[in-house]
This record gives structure tokens, sequence and C-alpha cells, in this order.
């Protein structure tokens, strides 16, 4: 069993930044981990997803350029950070962990799910 706890998200205004955190306990930091998020009325989507080593590093169109995803194996954690932020970017984010990397992109195929972290975007 994984467990993750996300923070960091908050009120910014378009432009600005966030950087969120995904602190992961239970078992080795081995896995695949991620970021997914679900806006108002909208299905949860893949973000961003990196394997163990940080090299291999996946990313939703949308957020190409904008969005950095990494991880420190020694604390057990990983990061989101985000910048040049749209009002289309306001979801809740929820951290995931995966065995791979096509698991790591579909919600139907994550593994292990944190509570998630509202992120709101004010133009």
């Amino acid at each position: 069993q994984v467990q993750l706890v996300e923070s960091g998200g908050g009120l910014v205004q378009a432009g600005g930044s966030l950087r969120l955190s995904c602190a992961a306990s239970g078992r080795p930091f081995t896995t695949y981990m991620g970021w997914f998020r679900q806006a108002p009325g909208k299905e949860r989507e893949f973000v961003a997803a990196i394997n163990w080593s940080g090299v291999n590093t996946l990313y939703k169109d949308s957020v190409k350029g904008r969005f950095t995803i990494s991880r420190d194996n020694a604390k057990n954690t990983m990061y989101l950070q985000m910048n040049s932020l749209k009002p289309e970017d306001t979801a809740v984010y929820y951290c995931a962990a995966s065995l791979s990397a096509a698991q790591a992109m579909s919600v139907t195929t994550v593994r292990f799910w944190g509570q998630g972290t509202q992120v709101t975007v004010s133009s």
C-alpha cells in the first residue's frame, strides 16, 4: 500500500506560479508517479508523470513548457512546478502512483491516489 499526501495548492492570479508537492509513504518509492486534475463538472485528466530515475517525463499537451514534474527519491517526494498559470488550470490536483508509464497516464489504471489539493487561478 502507498499513501500519498498532496500540498501546495492555493489561489493565484493568472500568470502566476505554484509548486505542488506529493509525499509518499508505505512502500519503496519505486513507481511511476504522476499528477491528474479534475475541474468542476469535468472528468479527471492526466497532467504529467515521471519515472523512478526522473529521466522519463510525460506531459499533457496543454501544460508542456509551463509545468515541470520532478521527484526527490531521498525525500520520497514528487513535485509539480506550475508556471504561467491560466484560469483553465483551475482544478483539484491529485497525486498518483502507478507501476508503468501506460498505467500512470490513465485514470482507470492508476494504482494509488492522494486526496487532492485545490488550485484556483483567477483572471
